[in-house]
């Protein structure tokens, strides 16, 4: 048997103390005069707001699968350029190891992208703290920072050729060619670098976000019962 939601009118199971599609809490009144202890379990599960995350337990899911996400993105990793994607991945997992260790009925997608930014700010964090170190370690300890003073430059040297293939108009050239100049200065380098870190930041915070948030859609969808 079916009962319909009093708030969103979708369908929902009897055996269900909540509405699977806005989770909203349904009160189900039984003219028996005893009501089981497995029913009244069920129904304090179900009155759990879903728009809430217990954040203890969640930090402990977050923390757990960001450390891995955050080497994997990082310029120590082989498959570094693929850190949108793990962010992704270890957001939505984070938010299903959290519905099935606190057991909920499900959460909100707005919980679940919450759980995901959480998640992907670790996970840069570590990210950047992991290239940082191997960058730091690479420059002052391994004495290979021409390495990365020359790989600047090509990338400048790139940009002049493209620039100078164009034909610009003398005026026009030697305002490049003083910015050009300006770019091989270590603090254009820095910030550039720092301008390059921001927006990747942003990029995988956006990306867990999404993740968190589709990770809660598929499960609330999962707890929906069958048409």
């Amino acid at each position: 048997m079916e009962i319909t939601c009093s708030r969103c009118h979708q369908a929902v199971d009897a055996d269900s103390c909540y509405c699977a599609t806005c989770g909203l809490p349904q009160l189900v009144y039984s003219s028996e005069p005893n009501t089981s202890q497995p029913q009244q379990d069920k129904w304090n599960d179900a009155m759990r707001d879903p728009s809430a995350v217990e954040w203890k337990p969640a930090l402990r899911v977050a923390t757990l699968l960001a450390l891995p996400a955050g080497l994997l993105s990082s310029g120590l990793s082989p498959v570094g350029t693929l850190g949108l994607v793990w962010m992704s991945i270890a957001a939505g997992w984070t938010v299903m190891l959290y519905v099935r260790g606190q057991r909920p009925a499900w959460i909100t997608t707005g919980s679940g992208a919450r759980i995901g930014f959480v998640t992907g700010l670790i996970a840069a964090w570590v990210a950047f703290a992991a290239t940082g170190i191997s960058l730091y370690t690479i420059r002052g300890f391994l004495g290979e920072g021409k390495l990365i003073d020359e790989a600047w430059q090509s990338v400048v040297a790139k940009i002049s050729e493209r620039w100078q293939s164009m034909n610009p108009d003398p005026q026009t050239s030697a305002q490049m060619k003083s910015w050009l100049a300006w770019l091989q200065l270590p603090e254009a380098r820095a910030g550039w670098t720092l301008l390059a870190i921001s927006l990747l930041v942003g990029a995988m915070l956006l990306f867990a976000t999404l993740g968190g948030a589709v990770g809660a859609r598929l499960l609330a969808r999962s707890k929906r019962p069958p048409a």
